[in-house]
């Protein structure tokens, strides 16, 4: 290395040769490992998916640590100067704290789909799946929140002019940490909302859900927010206290099996018996049905007609919609092609009207008295 100095111009600096060769030397050993990584994780993935998935993820962050080593032992032999020989060894320093991070996250993402692939897919009438895709999910996000904090607070605390501002801040400034705590207030109330989430489950991914008055679908939950999926596929934004703090609706919390219901008015000249059977036979025919509930039922007799309420029941809230419907039209072109007397109708009685004469005849068609 000194001799490779020697043929160098006099304005190049002594250092240039080291740091050269332990740049090249850390970008060919940082190369020949994502190579051998990568070919090894598909030979092992033939074989072993969890073997080779294990080191498809470790690629970046392992191939990231054999770089900051190889420089980190290569540092000394580049004949640096001693300021920027502390200000490299710092940065690299750094460097590790979040390379071990990254490394953390990596692996605590793959330890989570790991998880998942044994409880299976996301079903919506599989309630257990739906209920670790849930806990995993938040809790992943949270861990990784509260793992990004910890590695830039240690990579931080490793300079000792923002350890020593902190903690000055912190002695002669109470009102600023306030500020600080009052400003985190949101972050914090959420990610703590997301940990309730988790253990009591009011929600689940793919849960049916009324939210201030729309119907849809729990489709993510973050560390801060939750995406319902509408019916008419627009997404709403809810954050995570909301579901923590409001009444909602959530139509698939034990069970993702419901009962429906579908009001008629009809005349009081309806025969029940047979509306009653037709509702049988349509529940019957209908793919939709799951089997279990199909009743007719009267429900209330006003003045003028009588209310009747079929209940129908199906395996999730979809089906349910779409046999509503599917009833409500059947049972209304049923009583209009067998008994169009009995549509609902107004009926009125004229009293107290002017008496008609005796001798006058009414008129005929061709204008003469008949």
């Amino acid at each position: 290395m000194k001799s490779l100095a020697r043929l160098l111009p006099a304005w190049v600096p002594p250092w240039v040769p080291g740091a050269f060769a332990m740049i090249l030397a850390a970008a060919a050993l940082f190369a020949l490992y994502r190579w051998s990584v990568g070919h090894v994780a598909r030979l092992a993935g033939r074989r072993s998916a969890f073997l080779g998935g294990l080191l498809e993820r470790s690629r970046g962050p392992a191939g990231a640590l054999v770089a900051i080593l190889v420089l980190g032992a290569a540092l000394p032999w580049a004949r640096f100067p001693a300021p920027a020989m502390v200000l490299l060894g710092h940065l690299l320093l750094i460097a590790l704290v979040l390379a071990l991070g990254w490394a953390a996250g990596a692996a605590l993402d793959f330890a989570a789909e790991i998880y998942l692939r044994r409880v299976g897919g996301v079903v919506a009438d599989n309630l257990l799946a739906r209920k670790h895709v849930t806990q995993v999910n938040i809790l992943r996000r949270t861990a990784q929140t509260v793992l990004v904090i910890l590695t830039i607070g240690t990579a931080l605390m490793t300079i000792a002019e923002v350890r020593q501002y902190g903690v000055s801040l912190l002695a002669s400034a109470g009102a600023a940490g306030i500020v600080v705590g009052l400003a985190a207030r949101p972050v914090l109330t959420n990610l703590l909302a997301g940990i309730q989430i988790a253990i009591t489950q009011p929600i689940r991914v793919e849960d049916a859900v009324i939210v201030q008055g729309e119907w849809g679908w729990i489709e993510e939950i973050t560390s801060t927010y939750v995406v319902v999926r509408l019916w008419d596929l627009r997404r709403m934004i809810v954050p995570l206290t909301y579901f923590i703090e409001n009444p909602f609706q959530n139509w698939t919390y034990s069970s993702t099996e419901l009962i429906g219901a579908v009001l008629l008015n009809v005349d009081y000249t309806m025969p029940v018996t047979a509306l009653r059977a037709r509702l049988e036979e349509i529940a019957r025919a209908s793919s939709l049905w799951d089997g279990k509930v199909a009743a007719l039922q009267v429900t209330d007799a006003p003045q003028n007609m009588v209310q009747l309420r079929a209940l129908v029941s199906a395996r999730n809230s979809s089906d349910l919609w779409d046999l509503r419907c599917e009833v409500r039209e059947k049972l209304i072109a049923f009583m209009q092609e067998n008994y169009p007397q009995a549509l609902p109708r107004q009926r009125a009685e004229i009293a107290g009207g002017v008496e008609p004469v005796p001798h006058l005849r009414p008129f005929s068609a061709g204008g003469e008295k008949a």
